[in-house]
This record gives C-alpha cells, structure tokens and sequence, in this order.
C-alpha cells in the first residue's frame, strides 16, 4: 500500500521537489502552496507519473482551520497521513527596526506556527496507527543568525526547538 505524504509549500522550490522525490517512491501525496492555478494542476499531474495519486489542498498556512482541514482532507482522501513535511516558508529581509510588524506575523505563521497546527493535526491519527514521520524543514538559520533577516532566524530556531 503506498503511503500518504502531506507536504507544505510544495508547488514550488524545495518542498516541490521532496513531493517528486516522494512520487518517484509511488506515494500518493497532498500538494499545498500558492502560485499560477495552471502551473500547480500541471505539477500535480506530473507527480501521479509513478502511480501514486496527488491531490491538491490551497490551505492559506496562517490560518489554523484551514490547515486542520489540510491534514483532515489527508486522511479522508488516503485513509492517513503517514508522512508530514512541514516546508513552507516566506522570507522578507530588513533591519529590525525597520521590519513590518504584518511581515514578522506573517513569516512565523507560515514559517513556525503553521508546523504546530499540522502536527497537532496529524499526530492523532499517526499515533492510532502505531506510526508516522514528521520532517521539519528549517535551514542553518535554525543554527545561526545573519543580519536582517529577525524573522526567519526567529522562526527557524523555533522550528528545531519544536522538532526537539
């Protein structure tokens, strides 16, 4: 039986590609992300090439009823979710003192909260099946800081603090 992965931030960059990495596996998956509706439908059906079936879910990852539906659409569709790759992500780039308050709540929504409200999701389900994975996508910023960029560094510290 081939396994669900949900992975966010998946029509473009990195999280499109753990998607394909998956496809070429045969799991089916749960694509989620913004961008053109014709380029995510386009690579959507690219990823059904190796047998899995993919769906597409537009949850907005600042809002946490859309993302429970996310997961909740998972496990309706494909009976679990076996694997979560939390990867979406924004980044804006400024002093501090200058950086946009709506810009700071925005990227650790995305890029921190969004990774709580889809295991908090997910993890019922995984544990009543006796498995699952989670991978949290950070970067080195969850190691290290560089300048302009609070944020980002905020949120990718936070991303390995809940890992850990």
């Amino acid at each position: 039986m081939a396994r669900t992965v949900v992975v966010t931030g998946s029509t473009s960059g990195i999280g499109l590609g753990i998607a394909r990495a998956f496809a070429a596996e045969g799991a089916n998956l749960v694509i989620n992300g913004f961008g053109p509706a014709e380029e995510i439908e386009e690579n959507r059906k690219a990823l059904e090439a190796h047998g899995g079936k993919a769906i597409y879910h537009g949850a907005d990852m600042t809002k946490p009823e859309e993302i429970a539906d996310l997961i909740a659409t998972a496990e309706k569709t494909f009976g679990g979710v076996d694997v979560l790759v939390n990867n979406a992500g924004i980044q804006h780039v400024s002093p501090v003192e200058d950086f946009p308050i709506d810009k700071w709540d925005q990227i650790i929504a995305i890029n921190l909260t969004s990774s709580f409200h889809t295991i908090r999701a997910a993890v019922p389900g995984m544990k009543a099946k006796k498995k699952g994975r989670i991978i949290n996508v950070a970067s080195a910023h969850a190691l290290v800081a560089t300048p302009y960029k609070s944020a980002y560094v905020a949120a990718k510290h936070g991303i390995m603090g809940l890992s850990k």
